[in-house]
């Protein structure tokens, strides 16, 4: 057997194949969603909510299934791998996240999977002793119910093994069956309605034990509507993966919510109010009576045949779910396997069926030993609330992605209204995750146990053995000093180029004095080009290296100091995180200045950093060893103006300078600079006479501060808070003047309140 790793042998054996159309993978969704919670779930929706609230649960759960939908169509368009939530996490998260997520999800599936199988066994057994081909007392039923339940799922275990074509087929042809029988059934219920109006009366308390319990209902119903996730799996075996996966798990959600509201619909109606048979119960009464064979017994009034067309139902959606679920399983276990988070063989594709058949007989173990020897219906719950889990922690990575990296990815797909989905999908997530324990106690016994084995396996194997990915932030080298290690207020200098790195960290150091700070961390981004792969980053270092031994021989024997460096793909995503991590209180970065590149005003690794530092940001222009005895500060009363006034009493007071702070009146709105700079002088307790107010009046702002700037050695102005894609296409007044002013500038932007509080934890 080979032992390589995939991603090290032959492209034959490390790609997947490529075969599933914009079809095929929707009918995979629909395939998992259509399952027995549809048919398990009507009945005591209807017994708990009455008529009316079963319309609501299934309606209701559709939308915030197509919520969700939207965040897993979005990051599949930009990450479409195999993984899914494993791959989202893993780039929102880091390592630890992400294994839980494809661990969670691996379990997840596997189970659901053994439960479709007991569910396939369960009808076909019960109608074929129905039809009187045999007889059988009540455990030898339940054990050729079991046997049943093997051997369909050993046969969809061989059809996943025969690759993603077959896989794609199979599950197309029987998903197909499935939605024409439950679309049949929900047509029938409206014609029904339509011959016989007086049926519509069934309806006519809505909403009888009110509405909190359409929560309750919609937390235990809301299993029928997981399947759409799994078609994320498919990002390596999808044609025009960044097109057809989010448009096949949008129409997965639309269509399945519309046939699930149509069956609803069709049970209520089915029952006639005054049937004998229901010994004057009023309908809805007599059909939640049942709980969860309300549906088959309801359905079974609606036409001819009835039970025939149910049974072939069940078998059809319990098949096809199956198929789903076990290819699901097995792309989560293979993703975990690809990046080292289980053992490698996990994710060895088979030669000829390019398969990942390792993986694929691992879900088959689980599957199987499920479905003979465990109760599913607690664990499937186990299930649920797991998917929940999944489902909020996407959620969240849809978020944090798109503010951090939204620059860097490439997407197929972008949801409107951004973020209001997700944050209300996130809101009603949480509370049907904590209303299942009503149903099922032993759910959030089984749950978290799973979590905790998963947590001790991370720690003791995937940890040290993960390999990185391509989105990954490394630490390359880190050296810190016994003295820099204290708490208090720390200041960050991210050098890039060691020609100016000594001139950067001159200027840092009067900041770091005047601000009292504890220590100072000095941070070189490797920069590694983006054909050169990850393994090789460290080839790339010694000008890295270069320019942080530079800086700490001259910032060392004043301060304490700590120097590390990184490699990440993005560089203003790795400063982020280092600030994030390090807890920096004031971040100081070099600019080269010139004219606007592209779609950014300052330049991709600055612009970013401005808008998404979650503290104080100071970008120097050609600072430089000078002597600032004259320093111009423009105001207009932003939110950064007290931080540049700041700064620019720290850059003149050494060197015994003046600070003007100065006004353009544009015939607009003006602000009161005489009273800001009394406020601030007594607030940053400067010397009388340091600071002095100034006012000039001018139609062109920028052309009267560039004139006034001529005669100052330094200007520091505050940035603009805009984001980066409004800046893109309007220039602001502080990104001009950085741009075209011929002195050494200083762009300041402050931190505090809710915004900072964001970015530095999400």
């Amino acid at each position: 057997m080979n032992d390589q790793p995939a991603a090290d042998q032959s492209q034959v054996i490390s790609e997947l194949s490529r075969e599933l159309s914009l079809f095929h993978i929707t009918m995979m969704g629909l395939g998992m969603m259509i399952g027995a919670g549809v048919f398990l779930g009507v009945g005591n929706s209807i017994l708990h909510a009455g008529p009316g609230g079963v319309i609501l649960t299934f309606a209701l759960n559709g939308l915030l299934a197509l919520f969700t939908a939207m965040s897993y169509a979005e990051l599949s368009s930009a990450i479409p791998r195999a993984g899914g939530a494993y791959n989202f996490a893993r780039i929102g998260f880091g390592r630890g996240p992400s294994f839980l997520a494809g661990w969670m999800e691996w379990f997840a599936s596997s189970v659901a999977g053994s439960m479709y199988a007991l569910t396939f066994a369960i009808y076909t057994v019960r109608y074929l002793q129905f039809l009187g081909l045999f007889s059988l007392t009540e455990p030898q039923l339940h054990l050729v119910e079991k046997v049943v339940a093997v051997v369909v799922a050993c046969a969809f275990l061989y059809t996943n093994y025969r690759g993603a074509s077959e896989t794609g087929k199979i599950g197309a042809f029987f998903t197909a069956g499935q939605t024409l029988f439950l679309v049949f059934i929900g047509v029938m219920g409206i014609i029904v309605a339509i011959r016989d109006p007086e049926r519509l009366q069934n309806f006519r308390v809505f909403l009888p034990n009110g509405w909190p319990k359409l929560l309750l209902t919609m937390g235990f119903t809301y299993v029928a509507f997981e399947g759409f996730e799994v078609i994320a799996q498919a990002g390596d075996e999808a044609i025009d993966p960044r097109r057809n996966l989010p448009k096949a798990m949008l129409y997965s959600v639309f269509i399945v919510t519309l046939t699930y509201v149509a069956v609803a619909f069709a049970t209520v109606v089915a029952v006639k109010a005054g049937d004998p048979d229901l010994g004057g119960a009023v309908p809805w009464k007599w059909i939640g009576s049942f709980g969860e064979r309300g549906f088959g017994e309801a359905v079974g009034r609606l036409m001819p045949a009835a039970n025939l067309l149910l049974t072939l139902a069940v078998i059809f959606a319990s098949t096809s779910a199956l198929n789903a679920t076990v290819y699901s399983a097995t792309r989560a276990s293979y993703a975990l396997g690809r990046d080292r988070m289980l053992p490698e063989f996990f994710s060895r594709i088979s030669v000829k069926r390019k398969t990942p058949w390792i993986a694929l007989a691992f879900t088959g173990v689980i599957v199987l030993v499920v479905a003979t020897f465990l109760p599913t219906m607690d664990v499937a719950s186990s299930a649920s609330i797991m998917f929940l889990f999944l489902f909020f922690l996407v959620n969240v990575c849809v978020i944090k992605i798109r503010l951090n990296m939204g620059d860097e990815l490439t997407y197929g797909f972008l949801m409107p209204f951004f973020p209001v989905f997700p944050i209300i999908a996130l809101i009603c997530q949480a509370a049907l995750a904590v209303w299942l324990v009503h149903m099922s106690p032993i759910a959030w016994v089984v749950a978290p146990a799973w979590i905790l084995s998963g947590v001790a396996v991370y720690y003791l194997y995937s940890r040290s053995r993960a390999i990185p990915t391509e989105d990954e932030i490394l630490v390359l080298e880190e050296a810190r000093e016994p003295g820099a290690a204290g708490e208090g207020k720390r200041v960050m200098v991210a050098v890039a180029n060691p020609k100016n790195a000594v001139e950067l960290v001159r200027g840092a150091h009067r900041i770091c004095r005047a601000r009292g700070a504890t220590s100072a961390e000095l941070l070189h981004m490797v920069r590694v080009p983006a054909q050169v792969p990850l393994s090789d980053a460290e080839k790339y270092m010694s000008e890295g290296r270069e320019s942080i031994v530079e800086a700490g021989l001259y910032l060392a024997p004043l301060f304490p100091v700590n120097t590390t460096l990184r490699y990440c793909r993005n560089v203003a995503r790795g400063i982020i995180s280092a600030v994030r991590e390090k807890g920096i209180s004031m971040l100081i970065m070099g600019w080269h200045g010139g004219a606007r590149t592209g779609a950014f005003a300052l330049g991709s690794t600055v612009d970013p950093v401005i808008e998404r530092s979650p503290c104080d940001v100071v970008i120097m222009k050609d600072c430089g060893n000078r002597k600032f005895e004259r320093v111009l500060v423009p105001v207009a009363g932003g939110p950064n103006a007290r931080l540049a006034l700041e700064i620019a009493a720290m850059m003149a007071e050494k060197d015994g300078g003046a600070v003007d702070v100065l006004s353009v009146v544009d015939g607009g709105r003006t602000f009161d600079v005489e009273q800001f700079v009394s406020g601030q002088v007594e607030r940053l307790g400067l010397p009388e006479g340091v600071v002095t107010a100034k006012t000039i009046e001018s139609h062109g702002v920028v052309s009267s501060i560039l004139d006034e700037a001529e005669g100052y050695d330094l200007m520091v102005i505050g940035c603009t808070r805009e984001p980066v894609l409004r800046r893109m296409v309007r220039h602001s007044i502080p990104d001009t003047l950085a741009r075209l002013c011929n002195k050494p500038v200083i762009m300041v932007r402050s931190s505090g309140g809710i915004r900072s509080w964001l970015r530095r934890w999400i």
